[in-house]
């Protein structure tokens, strides 16, 4: 351990409720996000790099942290993207051979701010039963005023556009320009993993930022078009909606994940909305409609696909639901080669389960 006296600190939630705790490294700090958690054992690293938790504070259910350390092929963008970390046990000492780093050492060189020694059951039931609401996490605890003033002044999740804060600000390619197929993606917040398999499936992808239009999008001469996943309200995504509206308007090939499956939704009429605590972790079941399968799935979203309207839509049908709730995981568009599901079939951290679904996409390339 590199610090001689671990500072106090707190999470401060909107509705006034406090949790304390200790600094992680003992350094002074203040981060302001929405709270949420995940209940994921393993894949804090990829977590904290994943674009679509760009805002949030991270509240990790398991109880042990840092433990593996960290490893440069285990990060999902340029760096980490949660606002802030809450944990249990912060674990200093790493005991993986091919770790390149202590998380503690990660966390630092990213400018991430954590705290540990918080009582996260308590917490993460607090916020299962609360619902997902803004915090702060900070070394000022004699500062309550201050921070309740400051916090009341952070946006709400609900209408926030987030995607253009993560999205590439250039068009790059990734993988073989002499591969059997090309993919124009649109960056709403894609993770690295997405790409491998894509490439790994002989794919050529342009990545292309959130607000393309479907004119730089087609210029590439894609054999298919991918929405990815990525932080936010969908809603205000007006430009990635239209963009979706025109790939549809030409019967290409498309296939969106997560934030990517709410703009397919939403190009097609049905509204979304803000869940009481979204779904995080790397377990949960999805039944597959089409097959009767069941699927365990990664997933990370605050919003979701309204069911109501989706049935209703006789131009979608619902692929896919979530066990826990029954919401919509899933749903293609009727005579169009367009598909997309709410969780994370690139499973990183995650089940290998879905992962079918990026083959059935390559193979709608030749239909």
């Amino acid at each position: 351990m590199k610090y001689t006296k671990r500072k106090d600190a707190l999470v401060l939630l909107a509705d006034g409720t406090i949790f304390y705790g200790k600094s992680v490294g003992g350094q002074d700090g203040t981060a302001f996000g929405e709270v949420c958690f995940n209940t994921g054992m393993t894949g804090y690293q990829e977590i904290f790099t994943d674009p679509s938790y760009f805002g949030q504070i991270m509240v990790t259910a398991n109880a042990h942290i840092g433990n593996y350390g960290t490893h440069p092929e285990e990060v999902e963008s340029d760096g980490v993207k949660i606002a802030g970390l809450v944990c249990r046990n912060f674990s200093y000492p790493f005991s993986r051979t091919s770790a390149d780093q202590s998380l503690e050492d990660f966390l630092a060189k990213n400018n991430l701010f954590a705290i540990s020694e918080v009582d996260t059951r308590a917490l993460v039931a607090y916020i299962r039963d609360n619902g997902a609401q803004n915090a702060v996490i900070s070394t000022r605890v004699d500062d309550l005023d201050g921070l309740k003033k400051e916090l009341a002044s952070v946006p709400d999740m609900k209408g926030l556009e987030l995607s253009s804060k993560v999205s590439t600000t250039e068009p790059y390619t990734v993988g073989n320009p002499e591969a059997k197929f090309r993919v124009a993606a649109l960056d709403l917040g894609i993770k690295r993993n997405i790409l491998r398999h894509l490439t790994k499936r002989d794919c050529y992808v342009k990545v292309f930022p959130y607000n393309a239009s479907f004119d730089e999008l087609s210029d590439f001469k894609p054999d298919g078009y991918f929405l990815s996943n990525g932080p936010g309200d969908p809603e205000p995504l007006t430009d990635a909606i239209n963009t979706t509206r025109a790939i549809l308007a030409q019967n290409a090939p498309v296939f969106g994940i997560c934030l990517g499956h709410q703009i397919l939704a939403l190009a097609n009429g049905v509204s979304t909305f803000k869940m009481h605590n979204g779904h995080r972790g790397i377990n949960h079941p999805v039944k597959n409609l089409l097959t009767g399968k069941g699927e365990i799935t990664s997933q990370n979203h605050g919003f979701a696909v309204n069911r109501e309207e989706t049935e209703a839509n006789s131009n979608l049908e619902i692929t896919h639901l979530h066990l826990n709730d029954n919401t919509v995981a899933g749903i293609r568009v009727k005579d169009k080669p367009a598909f997309s599901v709410q969780y994370h079939p690139e499973a990183s951290p995650g089940p290998n389960d879905a992962t079918y679904l990026f083959d059935q996409y390559v193979s709608s390339f030749s239909q």
